[in-house]
């Protein structure tokens, strides 16, 4: 089983981009601070359904193990960011790049069902 390289750079890329975005925003409006782990395991999710969107027919091993790796590498470069902007704790580092790698499986299994028609269609 070979992961699709595109599917999982485009897939972090848009969900580090999105990751970034909240952690600025974050980094001056603590209601959206609040947020972080809502926001950031969504943003994981996202980026999970975005690899099993553009990998195309895939089995669904594949597809989750994808949108792990996009929702966790993508949340591993915000916290990394919010940590040295001061505004979580180290352990958030592991815990929360953990958590999202597991809801961006769960985006990957997600969106393999979604598009599974639109997949085997075109």
């Amino acid at each position: 089983m070979m992961l699709n390289t595109r599917a999982v750079s485009v897939a972090t890329l848009i969900g580090t981009g999105l990751q970034i975005s909240m952690v600025v925003a974050g980094h001056t409006n603590a209601s959206i601070a609040a947020m972080f782990a809502v926001g950031g395991m969504g943003i994981s999710l996202v980026a999970g359904m975005l690899y099993a969107k553009h990998a195309g027919p895939a089995p669904a091993a594949e597809r989750i193990k994808g949108g792990a790796i996009a929702g966790g590498v993508c949340a591993l470069i915000g916290i990394v960011i919010s940590f040295l902007l001061g505004d979580v704790t180290a352990m958030i580092i592991a815990f929360g790049t953990l958590s999202s790698a597991v809801t961006g499986a769960l985006g990957g299994w997600v969106g393999g069902l979604m598009f599974k028609s639109a997949a085997t269609a075109g």
